[in-house]
């Protein structure tokens, strides 16, 4: 359904919008809704009084490439962030709901389902505050059905009179290009009742986007469509992952080249070449997140075979680290014990500092069994959250023991220095052959000097020819052979 079809429907104009909850979706997406929209007062709020402070200051919380521009262009404008949460429910006409959804730790669906207790949280203390009508627009990723509930709660709890439609608005960002996601999306989805209120809020989400997006590009359809397409969309694109690391590991038996496997893939048309890299595994909030909820989901609807092929994508994942943690202990020589192993990136991709669910996390873990002395180096993650993804609340109290196999450095020169092995878990730039000095760093570590390259960013021949014992996701060391 095109946006044309509700476009001439009686609908509210916006002039304020708040949106709850400032992190990596909330801030970026309402940051450029402010650029792009100077006639409409933004206000972003949280609970979080030092995040709001870093918003507000020339080093905000999260990287992003691109956000800082944008946000100092609209800051202070029609731009704001705050902790008076209040103030801005009962200002605002349109409401985001952009809180985190973690999956669930305990209780009923542990493991897989998505804990909703920020939605509801948010939800009510919007029936409680507000004093008018206003849109409420599901902007986290949420399971199916959400908006029900959602709904219920509004309904339930709000002042007599009050009328609150619930719109579902699911973000595609891919952390690192975000900026470039918002401003020029594939498409924006926005799912509503189909009634002529639903349609008439979604008619009015609609003009805020359609300053800057096409809109051919902007999508309405029915809430619960908009809330499966966002679940469909990182299962597919996930799944797509897992499926060229199975393939990595087959290229290793047989001496097959992944990257010339995929090439040779994506060129057919029906398949294309986004997201045929073979790595040590995705990460981010999402994608995992997101699956275990389509399994939970294909579980309670009572579709075990459904639940059984999704809980395999994951699976995968945790399959192809494990593998490379392996590799990584049989080639040196089946004992890690007391050797320092120098770990490249723990974001979980280049261009953000972001670490949820990142493979260096896993793979570090395992290292750490094996009793490896553990050298990090990142360019852009917090020292304090490198430590805090390493203690395990609960698992790994002993943080003094923790650092005396652990130790995060300021350059991979410091962190090379002294290694047995160089592990490359994410793809920054700076990483790559073209950037650092290898042969500065082949100088300074033990002998022979191993790279283990788990994001297939690195030059192999030039690096064998330094003198490095090079190992590459998808490729074998085999020799080639003809009967």
């Amino acid at each position: 359904m095109s946006s044309t079809d509700i476009s001439s429907l009686p609908h509210k104009e916006i002039k304020k919008i708040c949106c709850i909850g400032a992190g990596y979706v909330g801030g970026p997406t309402c940051a450029i809704i402010a650029q792009k929209c100077p006639h409409i007062t933004v206000t972003i709020v949280d609970l979080n009084q030092a995040r709001i402070d870093a918003w507000n200051s020339d080093n905000l919380p999260i990287y992003e490439p691109g956000l800082d521009e944008v946000v100092k262009s609209a800051r202070g404008r029609n731009l704001f962030f705050s902790t008076d949460v209040d103030t801005a429910i009962i200002e605002a006409d349109l409401i985001f709901v952009s809180v985190n959804t973690p999956t669930k730790k305990n209780g009923v669906g542990k493991g897989f389902a998505a804990d909703l207790g920020y939605v509801e949280s948010a939800t009510r203390h919007i029936a409680k505050v507000a004093t008018s009508d206003k849109i409420v627009v599901e902007k986290s990723t949420v399971p199916c059905r959400t908006a029900a509930s959602m709904r219920k709660i509004l309904e339930s709890n709000g002042k007599p009179g009050l009328k609150f439609d619930i719109l579902s608005n699911p973000e595609f960002l891919a952390e690192g290009t975000a900026i470039k996601d918002l401003n020029a999306p594939d498409r924006v989805l926005i799912g509503s009742l189909q009634t002529t209120s639903g349609r008439s809020a979604a008619a009015s989400l609609v003009d805020v986007y359609s300053n800057w997006v096409p809109r051919k590009q902007v999508i309405t359809m029915n809430v619960w469509s908009s809330e499966l397409s966002k679940l469909a969309a990182n299962a597919l694109l996930a799944q797509r992952i897992s499926s060229i690391n199975a393939l990595s590991a087959i290229c290793e038996a047989t001496g097959a080249d992944v990257d010339e496997v995929s090439y040779a893939v994506g060129l057919d048309s029906r398949i294309g070449p986004k997201f045929l890299k073979a790595s040590v595994g995705f990460g981010g909030s999402c994608f995992q997140k997101d699956i275990l909820n389509l399994v939970y989901l294909s579980e309670s609807l009572h579709l075990p075979d459904v639940a059984e092929y999704w809980r395999q994508v994951v699976a995968m994942n945790e399959s192809q680290k494990r593998r490379f943690t392996e590799h990584i202990i049989s080639s040196l020589f089946n004992t890690l014990t007391g050797k320092r192993i120098a770990v490249l990136g723990f974001a979980f991709k280049k261009d953000t500092g972001d670490t949820r669910e990142s493979s260096a996390i896993t793979i570090i873990k395992y290292l750490r069994a094996e009793q490896a002395k553990v050298a990090i180096y990142d360019p852009k993650v917090e020292e304090s959250q490198i430590w805090f993804d390493l203690a395990e609340p609960g698992i790994v109290d002993d943080v003094t023991a923790l650092k005396k196999q652990v130790s995060i450095t300021s350059s991979a020169y410091e962190a090379a220095a002294g290694a047995d092995a160089v592990v490359i878990c994410t793809e920054w730039d700076e990483f790559k052959d073209t950037e650092l000095d290898y042969e500065k760093i082949y100088a300074s570590m033990n002998k022979p000097a191993f790279i283990f390259d788990g994001r297939l960013i690195l030059n192999q021949k030039k690096l064998e020819t330094i003198g490095f014992k090079v190992e590459t996701i998808g490729r074998s060391r085999l020799e080639e052979t003809f009967e």
